[in-house]
């Protein structure tokens, strides 16, 4: 089975229970990486944090628009924690899972996206991170960039409101940039690096082509992500209610989404305005390396 099969499964019931009483334990980031790549982040992609004001003091469920290779949550996390005092808790995608990842990803605030989690999360008065997206929008195309790919994804709607949590509205412009793609995921399997890649075993005749990433291309050509500058706007908060103790229905579900993503997609019209003006200011290694 390869690592992008539909049916890969990370944990059973029992190691999702262990899973959660891991990231319950959890009480803020773990290890030096996290605190050496704020200023690393800082330097590189200039994080550049918009109407913060609109973040409740409460606990949040972070909703944003997701990256190429899912690189916003590197600078989410940081960012976030220093500047704004909060840590995130990114919920992340079940092929991300593995008994060799769990141990680095939890210590950088993540958690495996399932229900359960969430759930246990945010009794526990935790600040959640969803992209709904998911893989979808961490492996779309180029001409996908900065799109909202959530399908009839609502389980964030719904846990929001079990759980009485504002849903934070967040546009993130810059990460989409860091790489070009040299070949599309979807071809992939059909080129000669596929075919090498389904002879070690990392895809298969299972592999769903939407959740196979790009061969990406970076700063001059490298694998090395671009150094653009990186902005996060924050809309107002939506507040999703149960009525008489159920979860909303599909209309009231859409209708909440919608508010969500409509926020989203006019805050990164305003970005990407603001990201060509600065454009227009940058120096003139930053435009080489980020042509």
């Amino acid at each position: 089975m390869g690592i992008f099969d539909q049916n890969n499964e990370p944990f059973s019931d029992s190691e999702l229970s262990r899973h959660i009483e891991r990231a319950l334990a959890v009480d803020g980031p773990r290890g030096p990486m996290f605190e050496l790549s704020y200023p690393i982040l800082r330097r590189l992609f200039k994080p550049q944090l918009l109407a913060t004001a609109n973040i409740p003091q409460e606990p949040c469920l972070f909703i944003g628009n997701h990256s190429l290779f899912a690189m916003d949550g590197m600078v989410l996390g940081p960012v976030l924690f220093h500047e704004q005092g909060r840590f995130l808790r990114g919920l992340g995608d079940k092929f991300l899972w593995h008994s060799f990842t769990e141990e680095y990803l939890l210590g950088q605030g993540a958690a495996i996206g399932h229900p359960q989690v969430c759930s246990a999360l945010m009794e526990h008065g935790a600040d959640l991170m969803v992209f709904p997206g998911g893989a979808h929008e961490a492996t779309k195309t180029q001409e996908q960039r900065y799109t909202l790919q959530w399908r009839e994804r609502y389980g964030f709607i719904r846990l929001a409101a079990k759980h009485n949590y504002p849903i934070v509205p967040m546009a993130i412009m810059g990460p989409d940039e860091f790489f070009d793609h040299a070949i599309e995921g979807r071809d992939l399997p059909d080129t000669a690096l596929g075919q090498l890649l389904a002879r070690m075993g990392l895809i298969s005749d299972d592999t769903r082509r939407d959740m196979l990433p790009p061969l990406p291309l970076g700063a001059l050509g490298l694998p090395l992500p671009k150094p653009q500058r990186c902005y996060i706007q924050f809309g107002e908060p939506v507040r999703p209610v149960q009525s008489r103790g159920r979860p909303p229905g599909k209309q009231k579900l859409r209708q909440y989404r919608d508010q969500v993503g409509g926020q989203i997609e006019a805050m990164l019209q305003e970005l990407m305005a603001l990201r060509d003006e600065d454009r227009n200011q940058q120096g003139w290694l930053r435009a080489l390396l980020t042509r």
